[in-house]
């Protein structure tokens, strides 16, 4: 028997984002544990913004499990936040979505790494030269001394951990990255996101370093890209059967509902939807081939295949919660007949 350091891991009652909050309890197993032999754990939820301090219990409950080589014998374990009568709690974002396994996502999760108040790289009086060499940039003057290592250590925690970590890449601004992660199920995905999230809070802790989710963090008048969280997905029928005239019957329904997706899209989206920066504006609703500046993006492969695969839905921002996002497209989905 061995004694494995479990990372419970849940979202918090914080509005309009919601935080990562972890704890660590210690319990004995022959291997590995399967998610099915982990307990239940309580925790104080008026520290959390998720009960009053007279009734202050809150119920952990695991529902994915990953190895953590970042300790050893460390476990993660994602949890859905419960009421003690098993029901789920109102800031459960994951307990009534949407979900279909024959549904796949792909989410681009872009990020700024920052450091006394600024993005990594940035001087500490002015800004650094304009964008425009850093995006996929290599070298110290594009990418400075320790972004490299923070994101390849990322990189290979998650891909320890089992997650479907898809690639890196150095965005668009200064001190600006981003990360990929490919899951099948709108739940499955967007726990892979989630605990890459907390892999790559809790590692930047060891240089001093924060990361900033903010969908546009140094403000919408500044000519320096926003962050998103493009949601790359695709139906067993938009892969294998899709067609022009479907595609188009699904485009009227993503515009029909347009304000819907805004909503679960990620808070002071108006800041980053402006129309500019690879994007298209927060009000309007655009498609087309391979343009960055529309509100879905269709790949060239998918026109060339018979509009078949998958879309890119550009939208979504950084501080979104990837179980909303993949559950309003599931839901929009679901309104257009595929036969």
């Amino acid at each position: 028997m061995a004694k494995y350091k479990l990372e419970y891991i849940w979202l918090d009652g914080y509005e309009p984002v919601a935080n990562l909050r972890s704890k660590t309890q210690i319990k004995e197993f022959a291997n590995f544990p399967n998610l099915e032999e982990l307990p239940l754990w309580g925790f104080d939820g008026s520290s959390t913004r998720q009960a009053p301090g007279g009734s202050s219990d809150c119920v952990l409950k695991p529902v994915a499990v990953f190895p953590d080589t970042g300790r050893e014998n460390g476990v993660l374990v994602m949890c859905e936040v419960m009421m003690p009568d098993g029901t789920p709690h109102i800031s459960n974002s994951r307990a009534s979505i949407l979900d279909d396994s024959n549904a796949w996502f792909g989410f681009e999760q872009e990020y700024f790494l920052y450091q006394n108040g600024r993005p990594l790289g940035f001087p500490e009086d002015g800004f650094p030269a304009p964008q425009g060499l850093y995006y996929t940039g290599v070298g110290f003057n594009a990418v400075g001394d320790i972004a490299r290592e923070i994101v390849e250590q990322h990189l290979d925690l998650c891909l320890d951990a089992g997650i479907n970590h898809e690639g890196i890449n150095a965005e668009v601004a200064k001190g600006q990255w981003e990360f990929q992660i490919f899951g099948k199920g709108s739940k499955r995905a967007a726990d892979e996101v989630w605990v890459a999230r907390y892999l790559l809070v809790r590692l930047c802790e060891e240089f001093g370093v924060d990361v900033n989710f903010h969908c546009k963090p140094l403000g919408k008048d500044l000519d320096w890209n926003g962050s998103g969280m493009h949601a790359n997905f695709s139906t067993k029928h938009l892969r294998e059967v899709g067609g022009k005239d479907y595609f188009e019957k699904l485009m009227a329904a993503f515009d029909k509902y347009k304000n819907e997706h805004i909503a679960v899209y990620g808070p002071d989206n108006h800041l980053r939807l402006t129309g500019l920066h690879e994007t298209q504006a927060l009000d309007k609703f655009s498609y087309g081939l391979a343009d960055r500046g529309a509100s879905i993006r269709m790949p060239h492969s998918f026109v060339n295949n018979g509009y078949k695969g998958y879309l890119e839905d550009r939208r979504p921002n950084s501080q979104g919660d990837p179980y909303k996002i993949a559950s309003r497209i599931l839901q929009t989905i679901a309104t257009v007949p595929t036969a």
